[in-house]
C-alpha cells in the first residue's frame, strides 16, 4: 500500500469521521478530522492476512493457546525496545484505557490521589474521576518550548494521600520522548512518595529522527512499583481491536492485578490476539519504519505552515503523530482561535483544555492522514488566520 491513498471512511461507524459533525459542527463532507487518535492508513498486509484467514475459516470460537501471541509481544519488546519480558508478566486488557481503569481498581481505593503530569491524555482524568479517586495535577513546565518536569514543585504538592502516578511516555499531547535521566527522576519521585507507577507507553513505536524511547522498565530501582502498558493498536492502526498489554514484572503487583482480572471475568477477544500476533513480526517492523518516515514528513509540512502564522507555534514532536499547537501568541481567547479552526478551516481538532491544566491555549491535531489531506489542512489553517500575516 501507499500511505498517500485516500480511503473514504465516512459511513463506516468511524468515530473520527462519523461523529465529527455532532461533536464539532464540522461536516464530514467538507471537513478534516484531526481529533480522534487513529490514523487513516490500512495496517500492514500481515495483519490483513490474519483477519482474512479468520474470515476464510469462518468459525469465531474461543481463543486457546496464546503462546504465539505472548512470544510475539516478547519478540517485539526485545527487538524494538531492548526490554526482556517474561510470558507470565503479560495480561491482555480491552485497550489501555481499560488497562488504566484496571490499575486504578487493583492498586488504589476510593479517595486516593492519582498523580498526572498535565496537560496529558484526557482519558486518564476521566477514569480517575469516575472511579471516585482524586486527580492530582502536577503541571509540566515549558523550557524553550518543550515540556519538562519540576520535581521540587511536585514534592511540595504531595500530601501523603497519593498512591499512584500515571506516566504518559512518550507524552501525549506534547510529543516528548522522556530521557533516561528524566525517567530516573520519575522513579525517584515515586519512591519518595511511595507511589505505584503506571507507565502508558502506547506511542512508544512512533518516534522520529534523533529520538529513542526508553521503556520505564529499564530504569533502576523501579520494578517493584511499576506497571507497564503497551499496545499494538496505535502503532498499527488497529484501535478497534481493543487489545492492550499490561506487563507487570513484580510478582506481588502481578498477583493483585491478576486477581482483579479474574474477579471481573475479563478475557481478550480472538480478533485482537490474531492481529497483534501478526503485527509484531519482521514484516510489521518494516511497515512501522516506513510509517515513521511518512509521519515525519507530515510533521514537517504541517509545522512549517503552522509556525509561519504569527503568534502560533507547534511544539516540536519527538514522537507520536499528534501535533500540539499553541495559540497564545495570537492574543486570542480559546473560543476565537477554536472558531477559526472549526468554522473557517473546517478542521476538527481536540480542545486543549480537555488535557488538563496548561492545555487551555492549545489544540491537538492528528497528523496520521494521507499527505494530500495534511497539505490541505495546512493551507486551510493559513487562510483561516490570514489576517494575522
Amino acid at each position: 500500500m501507499t500511505f498517500d491513498e485516500i480511503i473514504d471512511r465516512r459511513g463506516t461507524h468511524s468515530d473520527k469521521w462519523d461523529m465529527m459533525e455532532a461533536k464539532y459542527s464540522v461536516s464530514a463532507d467538507e471537513g478534516i478530522p484531526m481529533w480522534v487518535a487513529d490514523m487513516d492508513f490500512r495496517p500492514p498486509a500481515c495483519v490483513q492476512r490474519a483477519v482474512q484467514g479468520m474470515a476464510d475459516h469462518g468459525i469465531y470460537g474461543y481463543f486457546g493457546d496464546d503462546s504465539d501471541y505472548r512470544q510475539a509481544i516478547i519478540w517485539w519488546m526485545k527487538n524494538r525496545h531492548g526490554w526482556s519480558v517474561e510470558p507470565e508478566w503479560i495480561f491482555s486488557t480491552h485497550g489501555l484505557v481499560n488497562g488504566t481503569a484496571m490499575c486504578i481498581d487493583s492498586f488504589t481505593k476510593p479517595g486516593d490521589g492519582v498523580v498526572l503530569f498535565t496537560p496529558v491524555y484526557h482519558a486518564f482524568a476521566r477514569v480517575i474521576g469516575a472511579s471516585d479517586r482524586q486527580v492530582v495535577e502536577c503541571p509540566l513546565v515549558q523550557n524553550s518550548g518543550r515540556y519538562e518536569m519540576d520535581f521540587d514543585a511536585y514534592d511540595a504538592q504531595m500530601t501523603g494521600n497519593e498512591t499512584m502516578l500515571i506516566l504518559c511516555s512518550p507524552h501525549n499531547p506534547g510529543g516528548r520522548v522522556w530521557t533516561r535521566e528524566e525517567l530516573q527522576d520519575v522513579a525517584n519521585f515515586a519512591r519518595r512518595h511511595d507511589l505505584i507507577i503506571v507507565s502508558d507507553e502506547i506511542h512508544h513505536d512512533i518516534t522520529f529522527s534523533g529520538h529513542k524511547h526508553t521503556p520505564a522498565a529499564l530504569i533502576d530501582g523501579i520494578s517493584e512499583r511499576l506497571v507497564m502498558m503497551t499496545a499494538a493498536t496505535k502503532t498499527f492502526n488497529i484501535a478497534g481491536s481493543h487489545t492492550g498489554n499490561v506487563i507487570i514484572p513484580d510478582p506481588d503487583l502481578r498477583a493483585r492485578f491478576g486477581k482483579r482480572m479474574k474477579a471481573l471475568g475479563l478475557s481478550p477477544n480472538s480478533f485482537g490476539l490474531f492481529m497483534v500476533t501478526a503485527a509484531y513480526s519482521p514484516e510489521g517492523a518494516a511497515w512501522v519504519d516506513a510509517l515513521n518516515r511518512y509521519l515525519e514528513e507530515n510533521r514537517r509540512i504541517f509545522d512549517t505552515a503552522v509556525n509561519a502564522i504569527p503568534g502560533v507555534r507547534s511544539m516540536p514532536l519527538d514522537a507520536t503523530y499528534l501535533a500540539w499547537v499553541d495559540f497564545t501568541g495570537t492574543g486570542m481567547e480559546p473560543a476565537e482561535f477554536t472558531r477559526r479552526v472549526e468554522q473557517k478551516a473546517k478542521i476538527a481538532a481536540s480542545h486543549g483544555a480537555a488535557f488538563g491544566t496548561g492545555g487551555e491555549s492549545f489544540l491537538r491535531f492528528n497528523l496520521g492522514l494521507p499527505r494530500p489531506i495534511i497539505e490541505d489542512a495546512a493551507a486551510r489553517l493559513t487562510e483561516a488566520f490570514a489576517d494575522l500575516q
